[in-house]
Order: structure tokens, then sequence, then C-alpha cells
């Protein structure tokens, strides 16, 4: 983990993606803090490239509506995400403080991550069905475990989430999923080739998982990866990947 153990702030960023015509990012909270959420949302206000923060609140906290209500005053707080990945029980996402908590980010049009591996993918199912109002999004195509070859479970579950409209799915993250710097980009193939076909372009964000990818690709590395796929779209279908339905998801300016 050698690679991470320095600081990544948003003129890191803006060097690594300007050469790609990158010209926004969404940044999503890694530490279950709500010092870090204060922290993103003051590097956004320095920093125009942060279109939107995706923070953390504590959601199955009893004065959860609080929290919501005063970091939503910043109009670049887009949403919340919880490292359920992390969590040992498995349906996590149905707890009752939690679902609570789920219920009113609503209210504040603010949308949930979905942070899991693929044995927690049928309660993110049970979860976007109870809550049918409340958008998500799947980070990481649910990590499928791209290193081994795994696909038929993965991709049952993964499926039947994406038969539900109010979820839409993030192509970042694979590269850490996969053999650690020694993959090859026909091991994705079948995984991107699954999500185009279980949500279609009009519902799939391009997002790289910078820095994390680092531990396994460079950027120009993961961003490859991701055109592989949308570069078999047409223009429409390619440009919404890339920008368009990340804007309209988040609720982000085209231009800022």
């Amino acid at each position: 983990m050698e690679r991470l153990a320095r600081d990544y702030l948003p003129p890191d960023l803006v060097k690594t993606t300007q050469p790609h015509n990158i010209t926004g990012s969404v940044a999503v909270q890694a530490r279950q803090s709500i010092q870090e959420t204060e922290w993103l949302l003051e590097l956004a206000d320095k920093h125009p490239f942060i279109r939107g923060v995706v923070g953390w609140v504590d959601l199955r906290n009893p004065s959860v509506d609080e929290d919501l209500e005063k970091f939503s005053e910043h109009d670049k707080f887009v949403g919340v995400r919880h490292v359920v990945q992390d969590e040992p029980d498995p349906r996590f996402l149905l707890g009752t403080d939690f679902l609570h908590g789920i219920r009113q980010l609503a209210k504040y049009n603010l949308t949930y991550d979905i942070l899991i591996f693929p044995h927690q993918l049928q309660a993110a199912c049970e979860l976007v069905k109870v809550v049918p109002d409340q958008l998500f999004v799947l980070d990481h195509m649910a990590k499928p475990d791209i290193e081994h070859h795994n696909i038929s479970d993965w991709k049952r579950d993964f499926d039947e989430l994406a038969q539900h409209e109010n979820v839409v799915c993030k192509l970042s993250g694979l590269v850490t999923e996969a053999h650690w710097n020694v993959w090859h980009q026909r091991d994705f193939t079948p995984y991107l080739d699954a999500a185009l076909e279980a949500f279609g372009p009009e519902r799939l964000l391009y997002g790289s998982d910078w820095p994390v990818c680092l531990l396994s690709a460079e950027y120009a590395e993961v961003l490859c990866i991701a055109n592989s796929l949308i570069d078999r779209m047409s223009l429409d279908e390619a440009k919404a990947v890339r920008g368009t339905n990340t804007l309209q998801f988040y609720g982000l300016q085209a231009d800022q």
C-alpha cells in the first residue's frame, strides 16, 4: 500500500487528468467521519474542479436529519456513502436504523453511493426495492472477482439490481479487483459487457477511483479500460457515460 502513503490533493488530480480532457470530478468519501466531509467541502470551495462531494454522515444516528440539513446548505454536497464493504453483516444495508437514515436523503435531494462486495448484492437489491424514490449509484460494479475470473454469481445479482430504475452504475474501481499490475485488458471485457447489457449507456457513469486505482494502474490505463467499452458506443452515448449522466445524476452544473 506504499503508493498511497502520501497526500493526494486536488492539484495532483488536475495535473493527472488534464492530458485526458477531464474537466471536473466528484470527490467521494473514504473515511467514516464528519470531519472528512467538512474537509472535502472546504476543498470543493477552493477548487472549482471538484463539482460535487459525496460525503459521510452516520445514517444510523438519531440526529441524522440535522446532519443532512446542515451539509445540504452547501450546494456541492450531493450525496452520502458508507463503506458497507467493510461491514461484517451481509445485510447491513437493511438494518432498521440505517434504512431510516436512507429514507431521509430524498427530502434533501441527496443520492446514495452503494459500496459493496458481490456477496452483499442481494441486500442491495432489497434496499433499492423498499426505497424506490431514492436515487442510488453502484460503485465499482460491486467489485467483482476479476482476478479469479469469477462472474456467474456476481452477474446474476448484478443483473437483478440493474432491473431497478432508481439505480445507476459506475464504471470504476476494476483494476484493484484484478491481479494488481499484471492484469490484461481482456480481463475486464466480460464484466464491462455485462454492465452495458444490464444498465445500458443511459445509466452508466465513468469513474476513476483515483488515487486508489494507482495500486494497480496509472490513471491513463484506468481510462483506457473504460474507453474499451465507451468507444464502441455512439457519440451521444459516449458523451453521456463520460459526463452527462454524472451531471444529471448528482444534479451538477455543466459549467462552473
